[in-house]
């Protein structure tokens, strides 16, 4: 038997009756986000967003991830040397076995992967998301006309 992994310690700014997250969420996000689910490996399409712009919860639109933090682990995974200040949490998870380190929205307390110490420089993390978690914010175009006026 598995053990249900840790609840973070601070409250979630967003509380939602199950039956709420059932309604706003699809299927596989609230599997995911609330199940504390993991997606199929190479089944998200932001595994190959490249855009400038900001990685969000899926879950409350909480900004998670800037894009220019995102690298190609080879896992099929998105995947984030650095956070968002203060826009994650992490508890242990030892489910299946495992020592994990879960990572959580700080905002609504969903769940959106874990963190390894196998990730790139400057952190050297790993922020292994699951993409039904997230949602993707592209940077808005400039407005400004060239030439002046």
């Amino acid at each position: 038997m598995s053990v249900r992994p840790a609840t973070p310690v601070t409250p979630p700014e967003v509380e939602k009756s199950d039956a709420e997250w059932q309604r706003e969420l699809t299927p596989e996000q609230y599997r995911v986000l609330r199940g504390h689910g993991t997606e199929r490996a190479g089944a998200s399409p932001l595994n190959d967003e490249h855009r400038a712009g900001v990685f969000r919860c899926a879950g409350c639109g909480q900004p998670l991830f800037e894009s220019d933090t995102k690298f190609d682990s080879g896992t099929g995974w998105p995947s984030f040397y650095r956070p968002l200040a203060g826009a994650v949490e992490t508890s242990r998870d030892e489910a299946y076995n495992m020592h994990r380190t879960e990572v959580h929205c700080a905002r609504c307390h969903g769940h959106l992967g874990h963190v390894f110490p196998d990730g790139p420089r400057p952190t050297g993390e790993r922020y292994c998301m699951n993409g039904a978690a997230l949602d993707f914010a592209p940077q808005a175009a400039s407005t400004k006309q060239k030439g002046g006026t």
